[in-house]
């Protein structure tokens, strides 16, 4: 009979040799410009209110942040970066450390998950989404965004990305996540490298 027990420590190797990996996500004005067309967008879909819990999964240096903290949400930015970190509590964010795919967050404790440009950073993504299905309330909002492959800035060949997939796959995972998902949004704009495209995702906890 097969020995179906686990070993985890080849994960935790190979999780501890990619953090090198990591780089900061200084702000860039393509970025900032994206960040509130999707937060309007947002609004639209889920309307926000005072006392929200809200967690921003790879918050960079902060810019939904700024956000999140004008709108009196109770929220809190997590990432993997220490440049990341110091720049977001320089300004007054609450920010801590964390993996995306390993959350130490409560079940069925968040309003919203907003994350932008940190799913092609995870190994499994499936198994991320799974939790950030785990943390959110019955009817809570996911905002997910990622880059697509195969365009002139060629996202697939960055260092740490290692889920750069196509649009209708992504579909698929957040449905088989357990999220139905409510609209998405084309980000298409030019870069010196050439043209370029973003993908976000509405989507609901059911």
């Amino acid at each position: 009979m097969i020995n179906m027990q686990r070993n985890f420590s080849e994960l935790n190797n190979f999780l501890d040799r990619i953090a090198d990996e990591v780089y900061p996500e200084a702000p860039s004005s393509i970025h900032s410009e994206i960040t509130l067309v999707a937060l309007k967008k947002l609004e639209e879909l889920f309307p926000l209110k005072p006392g929200m819990k809200v967690v921003d999964v790879g918050c960079g240096q902060g810019p939904a942040l700024e956000f999140f903290h004008s709108r009196c949400l109770d929220y809190l930015g997590i990432t993997l970066g220490d440049e990341d970190i110091a720049a977001c509590r320089a300004k007054g964010f609450k920010v801590e450390k964390s993996d995306q795919s390993f959350l130490a967050l409560p079940h069925n404790s968040q309003d919203l998950i907003w994350a932008r440009h940190v799913i092609e950073h995870s190994i499994f993504p499936f198994f991320t989404l799974e939790g950030f299905r785990r943390v959110l309330r019955s009817g809570g909002m996911l905002y997910l965004e990622a880059p697509a492959p195969e365009t002139s800035c060629h996202h697939e060949r960055n260092p740490n990305h290692y889920s750069v997939l196509p649009k209708a796959c992504w579909r698929s995972l957040l449905e088989r996540s357990g999220f139905k998902v409510l609209g998405d949004i084309d980000y298409a704009f030019e870069v010196l490298a050439g043209s370029d495209v973003y993908w976000g995702f509405y989507c609901l906890k059911l």
